[in-house]
């Protein structure tokens, strides 16, 4: 296992330094050949190492001694177990697609940047199974960081465009915002417990070291470092923005990678955050709102990957609310889930914009069903799987979460409920605009209209059978299932909870959330099938277009008060006073050796007199040396 575990996370690293280093020489053909095998490699043996977990448990390798100290050991260990073998499957499975769909995607690409899409593209995965393969916090950050890089890398892919790089920069300001929690966090269970490995942080002997404001305080900062990276209220304005990347690049971040690092982190912590009762609040609170807050943004969106940019957000707090609600099992069932249906939809919306000639506005599309049979079959497929309509996979995880919301408090559930309503709304909103009734492109467009090549379609139809079907992995007993997901994580989460609600209660609950999905996806068709939205000029609907301003309140508030603050550091302190002081010193010797340059007159007499001066003070000094330090002794104090 320790050959597989070392090339499943070493092939990744191989595709950036093949690509990257040899990006002026090899083909387009060689470029993605190579990298995409790569992760198709990985994912094989992924696939070997989640069946060696399915039948000896978890399995946990050590390669050398990052830090080796009388104090403080920090190794590089790997560990594949149930839950970092899941996250394996999905982000090189997902990874692999993505990879394939990117050959064709980006064919137009010289074949330097091609190669340089792709280094980073083999980059991005190796950090993410970093992230999850690490067996102590500190290889996880060492992940973490890596994905912030990458993101930034192919957020800001098209460097020679300004809003790209603005867009890019964001990202990773804002993640690094949360990732100095996440440090902190390390820094406090390493002067805490004296260690960051698992097996040592999550044992009952370091829990008794560690007070209840201790473990408060360490779960806070480890979920300020996951609202970076999943993008949470107020850190979630980044994720929108990084729709400035190529889609495929979209897909990967938005579906099986960069954002569910937090749910994973949270999960794998899942001892600490159990022991702080106010974590889980803020995280319930966090997590709701953040849901509420993009579905109503997504509403009035009209561009095709920004909707389903704040359909991601949205989801996220989805995760967020089951993980502050205890339903850890659940959270990882919709990280798995939304893997599968974000990753197609994003892809969905690469093949409409291929189509349509890099044109992202729904406004100026409708009537492509015809034009493009399988984009459209999948899509839509995408489009029921979030919506949570069964038997498709977001409906049984959908309804894992809002039914532990409803057992931890029932208003968690009904703001879940209008969120849920939401989401089926905007996705058939997006999908009635782009789809059904007449083309409202040019001309030029309508003529060029046509489905994708293989290598994007075979993706699209992978991905929508995933969607329908992975829900089987978490059929709850109430519908004859056995939950295999929760009974595979009980080693890292515990036992499957015990529902306590009633049959009835649970067939209730998932009428009410089955019946507003309906509804919402029937009205959202009948309204749109024909027309689409305009850009609103007034009332709710332009506050919503312009995302409630959040962006705006920012730049007030923090960037512009920031930006005057950089300036007067600059412009007076730094100016004034830094190198006021710096070439004050140099003024101040050169005036004084011009003064003292002119006591070389030239003239013996002034020579001796100088000395004979000299040397009577010298002898006043010896002599009277404790004298002349009292005195001025007396002059300080």
């Amino acid at each position: 296992m320790k050959v597989i575990i070392g090339l499943i996370i070493l092939w990744p690293l191989a595709g950036f330094l093949f690509n990257g280093l040899g990006r002026n020489f090899w083909s387009k053909k060689i470029i993605a050949y190579k990298a995409t095998g790569y992760i198709v490699a990985s994912f094989i043996l992924s696939v070997f190492a989640f069946m060696n977990v399915q039948e000896y448990g978890a399995v946990t390798v050590h390669y050398f001694d990052f830090i080796n100290t009388a104090t403080l050991k920090i190794p590089i260990d790997f560990k594949v177990d149930a839950l970092s073998s899941l996250f394996l499957l999905v982000i090189t499975g997902v990874g692999s697609l993505i990879h394939l769909y990117s050959t064709a995607y980006m064919k137009e690409e010289t074949a330097p940047h091609y190669a340089r899409y792709f280094a980073y593209l083999n980059l991005f995965i190796f950090s993410m199974l970093l992230l999850v393969l690490g067996d102590n916090f500190v290889v996880m950050f060492m992940g973490w960081e890596g994905v912030g890089l990458c993101s930034y890398l192919l957020i800001g892919y098209w460097f020679t465009n300004g809003n790209y790089n603005a867009a890019a920069i964001k990202a990773f300001v804002m993640n690094r915002i949360g990732d100095l929690g996440f440090l902190l966090a390390i820094f406090w269970m390493v002067v805490k417990l004296g260690t960051v490995s698992y097996g040592d942080v999550f044992t009952e002997a370091s829990l008794t070291k560690l007070s209840s404001a201790d473990i408060t305080a360490i779960t806070l900062l480890l979920f300020v470092g996951a609202m970076g990276k999943s993008a949470q209220i107020p850190l979630y304005t980044w994720l929108p923005d990084a729709m400035a990347g190529p889609t495929p690049v979209s897909a990967l971040i938005h579906a099986a990678t960069m954002v569910t690092a937090g749910i994973y982190m949270i999960t794998r912590s899942n001892i600490l955050f159990s022991h702080s009762e106010c974590t889980q609040t803020v995280i319930a609170i966090i997590g709701i709102s953040t849901a509420l807050l993009a579905a109503t943004i997504a509403i009035k969106q009209n561009d095709i990957k920004k909707v389903l940019a704040y359909s991601t957000v949205s989801q996220l707090g989805y995760m967020f609310l089951g993980l502050g609600v205890g339903a850890y099992t659940g959270a990882v069932f919709h990280v798995i889930t939304h893997a599968f249906f974000k990753a197609l939809l994003f892809l969905g919306a690469g093949s409409v914009i291929h189509a349509m000639h890099h044109e992202q506005d729904i406004q100026k599309m409708g009537g492509l069903k015809s034009k493009l049979p399988i984009t459209h079959l999948t899509f839509l497929i995408g489009c029921i799987a979030i919506a949570g309509i069964p038997p498709f996979s977001g409906f049984f995880s959908k309804d894992e979460i809002l039914t532990a919301a409803y057992e931890k408090n029932p208003i968690y559930f009904y703001l879940g409920m209008v969120g849920a309503g939401m989401t089926a709304f905007y996705m058939f909103r997006l999908y009635a605009t782009t789809f059904l009734g007449k083309f409202r492109g040019t001309d030029d467009q309508a003529h060029h209209l046509h489905e994708s090549p293989i290598a994007m379609t075979i993706p699209l139809i992978l991905l929508a059978i995933a969607s329908a079907i992975a829900g089987v992995i978490g059929v709850p007993e109430i519908m004859g299932g056995h939950h295999w997901l929760g009974a595979h994580l009980t080693t890292i989460v515990g036992a499957t909870h015990e529902s306590v609600l009633s049959h009835a209660q649970e067939w209730m609950l998932m009428g009410i959330s089955v019946s507003i999905a309906v509804i919402a996806v029937i009205i959202a068709i009948v309204i749109y099938r024909k027309k689409a939205d305009g850009e609103p000029t007034s009332g709710w609907g332009k506050v919503l277009f312009n995302k409630w301003y959040v962006d705006e309140l920012y730049e007030a508030v923090i960037v512009r008060p920031l930006d005057k603050l950089a300036a007067f550091l600059k412009n007076t302190i730094e100016k004034n006073v830094i190198d006021g002081a710096v070439n004050g010193t140099g003024k101040m010797v050169q005036y004084g050796a011009r003064q003292i340059r002119l006591m070389q007159s030239g003239q013996v007499g002034y020579y001796i007199l100088f000395m004979v001066l000299s040397i009577i003070l010298l002898f006043v000094l010896w002599f009277n040396d404790a004298t002349i330090l009292r005195f001025f002794y007396k002059l300080t104090h």
